[in-house]
């Protein structure tokens, strides 16, 4: 019995010992290296009190009119619908919204660059440099709700303006710094590291290619700057995830890149057209990989007729994999690449057909002298309706089993706007005609006749007359 268990024992070992692996060690000989000495100390003060002048404070002020039910039950969307049609009570009532931001001086003679939703339906602007005791007002020169970027300005002569960075040189690891005015306490400065490049399907804006960052980004600090540590800009502070609405070490900046091209546009022209390829594109999946020599990118899934995809040769089954020498990796980076070209612009496309690289140029078109469903948004009577993806899944916390278009705007004084309908709502059913996609929307909404519009929202399902 013994015998058999040794020669088991002594089996076990041999068998062991083929699979032995060697290990990487540190050198022992690593010495620690002090940064600093009670004769020096190790500050960036210098970097930061420069671009610490570029840095402003944002206040707004809007008038928010809620509808007030003289009759309590009338709060509750049941009780509406049911009386519908009835003199309900309702009293409408003003009150006014303070809200704080930050923004980034971006010309010496006054253009600043913010967020979007800082500044987003405010009836005042109010706007403070460090150092100066003077309080500006402002105006909205341009936004871009789709990039959550916009443009402000006020009459100043010589503003200290800062300097951009190549953020396509953004690397992970790099020292950085969030500047801002969290919970309106003041200009405060965190430090942190980047901690990614190129996120998207964050699930907060349309267009996303955010750098992302650990240094401590609060509310209030939307529209501020994330420097690297020579002080110029990468970043502008856009949003972060939380639970709890504090940092938990997750914030992102909407790298300097997209800011400053869409930055000009709205400067000069007072908003941004993006350019259009007019293809339908999604991921590869690891399967379908193998059909395209193991690579990855956009796969073109279809393209409609008479756009500049189609008249450049582009086909179903191509797979993107470089727009002008720059990477495409997923069908969100192909977007927000052809999302920072203005319209007209001519690209390099590099794809992959029949497992051959092939290269063709595009010259592109314009979102918004397109028809394509492709493009966005769709409006009728006042409100307009997007495609619900997964992108806007996420923001509003909608359920995967969910379909139909959202709701993205509701034009003020207008026929939706006296509905009830709200911006997030989700467009399920009209009259008999279930919606799935713009296409449903657009078939039952081809007249302007009165319909019954069914309305999912947060659980419930309401109907309208629209």
């Amino acid at each position: 019995m013994n015998k058999i268990v040794l020669s088991f024992i002594l089996a076990a070992s041999l068998l062991y010992s083929k699979e032995s692996i060697e290990l990487n060690f540190a050198p022992k000989s690593l010495e620690r290296e002090t940064p600093a000495s009670q004769t020096k100390i190790l500050s960036y003060n210098t970097v930061l009190e420069k671009a610490q002048k570029s840095l402003v404070n944002i206040s707004t002020q809007k008038s928010v009119e809620n509808q007030i039910y003289a009759n309590p039950f009338m709060n509750d969307p049941f009780f509406r619908e049911f009386f519908r049609g009835y003199d309900n009570g309702r009293v409408p009532q003003e009150r006014i919204e303070r809200s704080l931001g930050s923004g980034v001086i971006i010309s010496q003679d006054g253009y600043i660059v913010t967020n979007n939703h800082v500044v987003e339906g405010a009836d005042k602007i109010k706007v403070s440099i460090t150092g100066d005791q003077k309080e500006y007002d402002a105006k909205v020169i341009g936004r871009d709700a789709k990039s959550d970027i916009a443009i402000i300005k006020i009459d100043i002569k010589s503003a200290d303006a800062i300097s951009f960075y190549d953020s396509d040189d953004v690397k992970v690891g790099d020292v950085v710094f969030a500047l801002g005015n969290p919970f309106g306490v003041g200009q405060t400065i965190t430090q942190g590291i980047v901690s990614a490049t190129g996120r998207s399907s964050v699930g907060i804006v349309e267009y996303e290619n955010f750098i992302q960052t650990d240094a401590s980004i609060n509310p209030g600090n939307s529209g501020g700057a994330l420097i690297n540590s020579a002080g110029y800009l990468i970043g502008i502070n856009s949003a972060i995830i939380s639970k709890s609405g504090g940092n938990v070490g997750i914030g992102f900046a909407i790298p300097s890149n997209m800011v400053s091209s869409i930055a000009k546009e709205l400067i000069e022209n007072g908003k941004f057209t993006r350019a259009y390829l007019g293809v339908a594109i999604t991921n590869v999946s690891d399967d379908m990989s193998g059909f395209y020599n193991n690579r990855f990118g956009a796969l073109i899934t279809s393209i409609e007729d008479d756009t500049p995809a189609a008249k450049a040769g582009l086909k179903r089954g191509d797979l993107i994999t470089a727009i002008d020498g720059k990477k495409i990796d997923s069908a969100s980076k192909l977007k927000n690449i052809i999302g920072t070209y203005p319209p007209d612009a001519t690209i390099k496309v590099t794809l992959l057909r029949d497992k051959k690289e092939i290269t063709k140029e595009v010259k592109l078109g314009s979102q918004e002298n397109s028809k394509s469903s492709l493009s966005g948004d769709y409006a009728y009577k006042g409100l307009s309706v997007a495609p619900l993806d997964k992108n806007a899944k996420n923001q509003y916390g909608i359920g995967a089993n969910v379909k139909g278009v959202i709701v993205t705007e509701i034009e003020k004084d207008s026929p939706a706007s006296s509905t009830g309908i709200m911006q997030g709502d989700i467009i399920i059913q009209i009259e008999n005609a279930e919606i799935s996609d713009l296409e449903d929307f657009k078939r039952a909404t081809a007249n302007q006749n009165k319909k019954r519009i069914y309305i999912y929202r947060r659980g419930a399902i309401l109907a309208v007359v629209l």
